[in-house]
């Protein structure tokens, strides 16, 4: 089995509803979110796929998302926009059509260095 991990950012505002603490108010964070993929098979080049490949499908993604307030996008306005829900929702656009012989794994989402969530489909 063979993995590849990108890595990109974004800075974005949000807030937290339903939650006691100063994460409920307005505030932003220069995110990182990393996505790491999965295959048995490499190519005639010897590559799972090509790292420019998965950096354009992940900028596509992350432009969409870059200096907005998350909470006004259209999947976060009644679903909180926190690292989970964004890791999530990264997930489901990253593997939209994604090619049958690579798998993705799973999404993290760090707001700092020391604080990242993770979204990984159960696998049963």
């Amino acid at each position: 089995m063979y993995r590849l991990k990108i890595a990109d950012s974004f800075s974005a505002g949000h807030q937290l509803k339903c939650y006691r603490g100063k994460c409920e108010r307005v505030h932003g964070h220069n995110f990182k979110v990393e996505v790491i993929v999965e295959g048995h098979t490499l190519d005639r080049a010897g590559l799972l796929t090509d790292f420019k490949v998965l950096k354009k499908r992940l900028a596509a993604i992350l432009d969409k998302l870059d200096h907005q307030m998350l909470n006004q996008l259209s999947p976060f306005k009644k679903t909180n926009p926190s690292s989970e829900n964004l890791a999530r929702h990264i997930y489901e656009k990253f593997s939209a059509k994604l090619p049958s012989r690579l798998r993705l794994l799973e999404v993290w989402v760090w707001e700092s260095d020391n604080a990242g969530a993770c979204f990984r489909p159960d696998a049963s």
